[in-house]
């Protein structure tokens, strides 16, 4: 009965975190670490709620996923080559270890499943981290995720043979999955778009783990797949959005399940502290890896940054590892707060990326290659810009376009999408409108006005405040959804728009103009 407490001291852990301009996970894990302190033990609720928030979140990251994207070297190159290297840098330190503490009693095969747990990074804290920010449609989110992915991938299969049984004859039947594919997604428009939609995706989520879990397979493999199964359409995107906040509540109780696996022994705890600095030299081999398979160096900068952490993955492998007599366990608390304190140290790393690359900005263009250089859009002649090429962002081009033609020019990062505007003929371009290196390439003198109709806040004070930043004088508006965001944009030198408020004028003003055509 003690779980709606401990609930409500991670509410005031996330809120004093997000107060201290950390992620609110950051507050979640302290949370724990504090209740292990007062010997208060979380209940079944706590790790249902847990295992719940693992499941959705694999759900979620496959209805994101873009073969194309995972089949791209960048993506499955970096992944390999970065995960063989800190294999052995990892059983090196161990080693090392081992060495100095004869006390930790490391056997060779516990060194090898331990370091393969810290190769991984955190997808939860990456994900986290981009939606607080709103880039999560942004190309170094993509390949963050897709490197991920990936990973994840390759913990699920570790988890999968840890069963010690070969999936069941019944796994050979999921390939029918993709026939289906059609009739779930007719299914999905028909429960339309309110709680039976939700409970619709809830009912994916767990209903492919479940399946996958029947098969011989394990269960969070399914609810990656499922997902999977329905990316790319249009009610994927909505479901994603409706199931997101669900998916971050539950993984509260994942992050306080971590603190309150209390404290490893006093030698594992140096360990753990050590390991946990040591996962900030991540980022120094995931940023060359990336940019020498022709990444940008920016896309390369932020990626690596949000993934110098530990896998909650991770600390799942050593758990499993545990059970089955592998490893000792004691070394579950022991990747606990190695994974704590990679999160604490990798927050302030990534909230300050965009920083670093725009102070440093001739250092990391060393690092781009020829490829890269030669993929510079045309923004010649451009007049008014248009960020973000949505439903609203398309409305106000076409609108503008009526009179100032060549010289208005639409940016966004959805190819699809883009070339969709081209075939009508709309003059577009593919660029992240965060990207300094765009607005390099652009004549910023020339320039009148600036439109953001991007999807959230955050990316708009960021744009607004990088063009500053270089110097631009001209105009900017952005679209924003509720009033707190108008008063602070129009701080900063925005005109705000309020969608919301101001649409019921627009709508007014159609009333009135079908009426006109009526009397006439």
């Amino acid at each position: 009965m003690l779980d709606p407490i401990i609930i409500l001291i991670a509410l005031a852990g996330g809120l004093a975190s997000r107060a201290l301009g950390l992620p609110a996970l950051i507050g979640y894990l302290a949370a724990g670490f504090v209740l292990h302190e007062t010997n208060i033990e979380g209940g079944e609720l706590l790790q249902g709620l847990a295992n719940l928030g693992v499941t959705l979140l694999l759900f979620t990251i496959g209805l994101k996923l873009s073969p194309a994207e995972l089949l791209k070297p960048k993506v499955w190159g970096t992944t390999i080559i970065h995960m063989a290297s800190m294999q052995l840098f990892f059983m090196g330190v161990l080693w090392l270890a081992g060495q100095l503490m004869p006390g930790l009693g490391l056997a060779m095969n516990e060194t090898l499943i331990i370091a393969f747990a810290l190769t991984f990074s955190s997808t939860v804290f990456v994900i986290q981290v981009m939606q607080e920010r709103g880039e999560m449609s942004s190309r170094h989110a993509n390949l963050a995720i897709g490197i991920l992915v990936i990973q994840d991938l390759a913990a699920v299969l570790f988890l999968s043979a840890t069963k010690g049984t070969i999936p069941h004859v019944e796994a050979l039947g999921l390939i029918l999955l993709w026939p289906l594919r059609g009739v779930v997604t007719r299914l999905m428009e028909r429960a339309g778009h309110g709680e039976l939609f939700t409970l619709f995706g809830l009912g994916l989520a767990l209903g492919g783990a479940a399946l996958f879990d029947y098969a011989g397979l394990k269960g969070d493999l399914g609810a990656l797949a499922i997902g999977a199964l329905l990316a790319g359409t249009q009610k994927s995107k909505e479901l994603y959005r409706n199931l997101m906040n669900f998916k971050d509540l539950f993984l509260v109780g994942f992050f306080l399940t971590i603190g309150l696996d209390g404290w490893p022994e006093e030698e594992a705890l140096l360990l753990a502290l050590v390991l946990g600095v040591l996962a900030v030299f991540k980022v120094t081999l995931y940023f060359p890896l990336m940019t020498w398979l022709h990444t940008t160096p920016r896309t390369a900068l932020l990626s690596a940054s949000m993934m110098g952490n530990y896998s909650e993955f991770g600390l799942v492998v050593v758990a499993v590892a545990a059970t089955t007599g592998w490893i000792g366990s004691e070394w579950a608390s022991a990747v606990s707060l190695a994974i704590a304190t990679s999160f604490v140290l990798s927050s302030p790393l990534s909230n300050r990326a965009h920083q670093l690359y725009r102070r440093y900005h001739k250092f990391w263009l060393r690092f781009e290659s020829a490829r890269v250089i030669e993929q510079k859009p045309d923004t010649d002649g451009a007049k008014i810009i248009v960020l973000g090429m949505g439903n609203i962002g398309t409305g106000a081009y076409d609108a503008i376009a009526e009179e100032h033609g060549y010289g208005v020019l639409g940016v966004d990062l959805n190819e699809r999408k883009l070339s969709q505007h081209s075939r009508m003929h709309r003059r577009v371009v593919t660029a992240d409108a965060s990207d300094p290196d765009f607005w390099h390439g652009v004549q910023l003198d020339q320039v009148e006005l600036v439109l953001l109709a991007l999807t959230h806040h955050e990316e708009n004070m960021l744009v607004g405040s990088l063009l500053k930043d270089l110097g631009y004088a001209g105009r900017m508006a952005a679209v924003v959804r509720f009033a707190e965001e108008g008063r602070e944009l129009e701080q900063h030198g925005f005109s705000a728009f309020n969608l919301y408020a101001q649409a019921g004028a627009g709508f007014a003003d159609h009333a009135v103009e079908q009426l006109k055509n009526q009397d006439n």
